[in-house]
């Protein structure tokens, strides 16, 4: 199975044939199960799934004005080059799923689990990660996460590299081994909720203008 590596953090891809994989017409399967699809090129006022199982398939270029996705189950998903501004995404578990060149302002994330997830090459800007948790590898590579806000999330063990963090927030959450290494610092907020995360050496002084930012030092 194909891989992909940040430093120490592995994630494990979705295993696709595309010889394998059927033109679908929706993401809402029969009896609420869809697997072994394409779905491509679709563009939609509002897209409203819930309660919907979907395996083994590609979601390309899918374009929305408005989703609400709620209680969903992914396994082995790809999503690439789709508009999902403004999405509303709620209570459900991704599992070896992909974004790549995917735009996502504005985003809301809510008690959403993470396992062997990737983020590449993805605009996540003003997004919001409520009581997001990652129960596995899950990696942010190449994307914009300009004023994004991580609030009560579970983020141990996550690989952001490469990654625009100008004005994004951390609060109360948790961040063990959360793997900041590759980044511009200077710009975060919520430092002080940055316990035991792994930076690079250089990185400290980025690190330090965020904080004397948040207490809103001077220098005489």
């Amino acid at each position: 199975m194909d891989t992909r590596t940040v430093r120490q953090t592995s994630v494990t891809l979705p295993d696709l044939n595309d010889a394998d994989l059927d033109e679908a017409e929706s993401l809402e399967g029969e009896h609420g199960r869809l697997r072994d699809f394409r779905y491509a090129g679709a563009n939609l006022r509002e897209l409203h799934l819930s309660g919907t199982q979907l395996m083994d398939g590609r979601v390309i270029g899918l374009i929305t004005q408005r989703a609400h996705l709620e209680e969903l189950r992914l396994h082995s998903v790809e999503f690439s080059d789709c508009d999902l501004s403004g999405l509303r995404w709620e209570d459900s578990k991704l599992s070896r799923v992909t974004f790549t060149g995917c735009r996502m302002l504005g985003a809301a994330w809510e008690e959403v689990t993470l396992d062997d997830v990737v983020f590449e090459r993805c605009k996540l800007d003003l997004a919001a990660f409520a009581r997001v948790r990652a129960t596995g590898s899950v990696i942010f590579s190449s994307c914009s996460l300009r004023e994004a806000r991580f609030s009560a999330a579970d983020l141990s063990g996550v690989a952001i590299d490469d990654c625009d963090l100008t004005l994004a927030e951390f609060d109360d959450g948790r961040y063990r081994d959360l793997d900041l290494r590759g980044n511009d610092l200077s710009g975060i907020r919520g430092v002080s909720a940055l316990k035991h995360i792994i930076i690079d050496r250089p990185q400290l002084q980025s690190i330090a203008e965020a904080f004397a930012a948040e207490l809103e030092i001077s220098f005489g």
